[in-house]
């Protein structure tokens, strides 16, 4: 598990901010009918990442529909492809 230091804190609330951004968007724009189908992880944010520090690279974890905050924090996916995938 990785120390809390100020830069770790504000990258993790950095996260946070772009996932939930990320599904107020994408929710948008799936409302707008500009997207056909999507399922977003506003509300899981913290958890996600308290998750994704906790974990290990070598850890095998199944994948979750609404996993985005955990991809954004582990830095194994990014904004373009979150929204690709709409």
């Amino acid at each position: 598990m990785s120390k809390f230091t100020k830069e770790k804190v504000l990258k993790d609330y950095s996260t946070a901010c772009l996932s939930r951004e990320a599904s107020l968007l994408g929710r948008k724009e799936v409302l707008a009918g500009k997207a056909k189908f999507g399922i977003f992880g506003a509300g899981k944010e913290l958890s996600q990442i308290a998750a994704a520090n906790a974990s290990k690279p070598r850890d095998w974890r199944a994948g979750y529909y609404r996993d985005q905050s955990f991809v954004f924090a582990t830095e194994s996916g990014t904004i373009d492809q979150f929204f690709s995938q709409l």
